[in-house]
């Protein structure tokens, strides 16, 4: 890979506007401190806003300055911009949808005019900079489009995405009315990175039911290239928690910060009080309100631990302008008021209250003090909190209770894991954590520091900058076949040459798009005369070879001067004859196996049958797809069972199950056809499995062309079946 390429929609540092000028200030957070070592260490740029409106051309040209020196790069937004792309369309649509908040969800067409703008704008400034198969490694929900716009614009460049939040589930990303275009936007990356399996499971079947792309395990099928999608739990700076909380452990009283004294002295004030610790931002994802009424319920219950634990709340202000966040501060104050006046006395009050941030090593101290780490957001990315908490415990003595709805939950499996809609289930997971043998609570802390120690930030950016280059490296080795303009030439050149010529051309997905309905795909007046042209061609047997039934190309072809092999060989018709039977047909075996295949089209709403000569014929194209390839699956499994000592086969094309007498196939066809015509060039193009019989069987100096980017024992690949057409076009024209 040449140069990184870094995009947000912040920078890992901002400029500070003050009377003595501007200054630059570092930005603290986990992706600006993982991937340090490649945007420092390389030659690297980082791209975004910069958190400042310059208000003339100058002030423009010294951020742009003060940027260039710490290898940024800025994506100047003016004020609307950032209220509708940034506020609107990034954090009033696309933030609550993404964590199932429906109900505050807005969809303005405004927000998302901006969005696209502002999209455009990263584009630019990353084209504007990038050169020759640079790579681009983009972040966050804020730049869904970004990844598709640099493909369209810059092919040559190596595109890597990583959410940072959830992606949902198919039934709340299909409420977007945008959802297309988003989900588009992404595909434009070679990689793109999630948490969790659960979001990169989500993401997957939303491509399928959307947009209908077969999917390989990992891998999304595109027709001209292939998209990978894998899992990187994001880290955090272990090593740097873990020295900054050895300090402040070691630090003696006197020396140590005034609000680090002040637990000490709350701690000693009663030996056996316990501090329980909640740090969020406000924010409506992070279940605020259902912990204090978790904690306000543990009290109720458990009376006994009154004047014994407190909970410390920090609350960092967010969004104080929405009202949404105006609302869940009111219920949190009055929430906290209440437990305070229901619970405490002049010497205990139940719920420590801060809104306010705090700085770094008071941050630490806060972790380093308390007993049990109380996490429980209703839907949260990854949490890196309760992962900062985990590597502070230098001791070993603390315990963590966390969300299951939150990313780290899926590493961190020796917390205790609770629903936060579960008030009483929280509720006794304070008391589980109050009550645990010291023996038990260090071997959890030590099992998680273990873990989360050796997968850290530094290790999360090296895979997927590791795993972008072994994509690439793959999409290399794919993209060798693909047919060049300089092979286009040589094959129209030897085309021109020859004294007698046959192309097998194959029919759906090849010559023709896909259809739901596939009687839809009736041949368009372009594609008929590109093929009268290319059957009246000097010395050319042009012959359509397809699994369609005879009746449907007779219908479409039968007055053309083309060569027609239908139902995958089991029938023929030399231009000037009629249709031939290769094989005589027995179709006793249709009685057994078309009451399964009824069955399966009453399970499987949108499939339906398709009886040929000598097949029967299962399309799922219609129905939902994950449930169609599941019902496939299963129906390959019973028929097999059936078919068992009978002359029979299962074919699996796209979209398609066929029963089919065996020894019937297009190579077999094609070989035959050749035995009979003479000729020294031949082509076959095909875009599925059952063009696989044509491409085997023909000579091996045949060109073999694949339509599309599934694996395949062809020689060369175009994207399309609009590629096959120019190709075409081209054969015949080319003098």
């Amino acid at each position: 890979m040449n140069r990184l390429i870094i995009a947000s929609n912040r920078l890992p540092i901002k400029i500070n506007k003050s009377e003595k000028g501007m200054e630059v200030i570092p930005t603290a957070g986990g992706l600006a401190t993982g991937l340090k070592s490649y945007h420092k260490g390389n030659n690297s740029v980082w791209i975004g806003w910069p958190g400042i409106m310059p208000e003339s051309k100058k002030e423009e040209a010294t951020v742009t300055s003060l940027l260039e020196k710490e290898q940024c790069l800025p994506v100047f937004l003016s004020e609307d911009l950032i209220e509708n792309y940034y506020d609107g369309y990034s954090n009033a649509t696309l933030w609550p949808l993404f964590h199932y908040f429906t109900e505050f969800t807005e969809f303005r067409d405004i927000y998302w005019q901006a969005y696209k703008t502002v999209n455009e704008l990263f584009a630019e400034a990353i084209i504007n900079n990038a050169g020759e198969g640079d790579t681009v490694w983009v972040h966050d929900y804020q730049l869904l489009l970004l990844p598709n716009i640099l493909r369209e614009k810059r092919p040559d460049l190596n595109i890597g995405f990583f959410l940072h939040i959830p992606f949902p589930s198919y039934e709340i990303i299909r409420v977007l009315p945008w959802r297309e275009e988003i989900i588009s936007g992404l595909l434009g990356a070679d990689l793109i990175g999630f948490h969790t399996y659960d979001y990169a499971r989500h993401f997957i079947s939303s491509v399928k039911r959307l947009l209908g792309y077969d999917v390989d395990f990992n891998q999304i099928k595109l027709e001209n290239r292939q998209v990978f999608i894998d899992v990187f739990p994001m880290g955090i700076d272990y090593d740097k928690f873990e020295k900054l909380a050895l300090e402040v452990q070691s630090k003696p009283i006197q020396e140590r910060s005034k609000e680090h004294q002040d637990i000490d002295r709350f701690l000693l004030s009663m030996p056996d009080r316990k501090l329980i610790l909640s740090i969020d931002r406000l924010d409506y994802t992070k279940g605020i309100p259902e912990r204090l009424k978790a904690f306000r319920y543990f009290l109720q219950k458990y009376p006994d631990y009154r004047e014994k634990v407190s909970l410390i709340m920090l609350t960092v202000p967010s969004r104080t302008d929405v009202e949404q966040y105006q609302n869940l501060k009111n219920e949190v104050d009055v929430l906290v008021g209440n437990i305070n006046g229901e619970f405490g006395s002049l010497n205990w009050n139940p719920v420590i209250y801060f809104y306010r941030s705090l700085p770094f090593e008071n941050l630490i101290e806060l972790y380093s003090s308390a007993d049990i780490a109380l996490l429980t957001p209703l839907r949260d990315g990854m949490n890196l909190v309760a992962k900062e908490y985990i590597a502070t415990k230098v001791n070993h003595k603390g315990v963590l209770i966390l969300s299951e709805m939150a990313g780290a939950s899926k590493e961190l499996g020796e917390a205790l894991s609770v629903n936060p809609n579960n008030i009483e289930a929280t509720a006794d997971a304070i008391f589980k954590a109050l009550t645990m043998s010291d023996d038990a609570s260090e071997k959890a802390i030590k099992a998680m520091q273990k873990r989360i120690k050796r997968y850290d930030i530094h290790k999360w950016a090296s895979e997927f900058v590791q795993a972008l280059k072994k994509t690439i490296e793959k999409q290399s080795d794919f993209h060798a076949k693909k047919i060049s303009a300089k092979l286009k030439s040589k094959i129209a050149d030897e085309f021109s040459k020859a004294k007698s010529k046959t192309l097998f051309l194959d029919y759906d997905g090849t010559l023709q798009r896909f259809f739901g309905n596939p009687q839809a795909a009736v041949p368009d007046a372009d594609l008929y005369d590109l093929l009268d042209r290319v059957a009246e061609a000097k010395n050319t047997e042009l012959v359509l070879i397809s699994g369609r039934d005879k009746e449907t190309f007779d219908r479409w072809f039968g007055e053309r001067n083309y060569n027609l092999i239908a139902e995958h060989g089991a029938w023929k018709r030399e231009r000037g004859t009629e249709w031939k039977e290769r094989k005589p047909s027995h179709n006793e075996w249709k009685e057994i196996i078309l009451p399964v295949l009824e069955s399966y089209v009453d399970r499987t709403p949108g499939s339906l049958i398709e009886e040929k000569t000598y097949s029967l014929v299962w399309h799922y194209r219609k129905a939902d797809i994950e449930l169609g390839a599941l019902r496939a699956l299963e129906l390959v499994h019973d028929v097999s069972n059936l078919i068992i000592n009978q002359d029979l086969e299962i074919l699996e094309g796209s979209k398609v199950i066929e029963v089919k007498v065996s020894g019937i196939n297009k190579g077999t066809a094609a070989t035959e056809f050749l035995y009979e015509n003479s000729t020294d060039f031949v082509m076959a193009i095909g875009d599925d499995w059952t063009d696989e019989f044509l491409f085997k069987e023909l000579p091996e100096t045949t060109y073999t062309i694949k339509v599309g980017t599934g694996n395949s024992v062809a020689k060369y690949y175009v994207d399309n079946y609009k590629d096959v057409r120019m190709f075409l076009e081209n054969l015949i024209t080319t003098k």
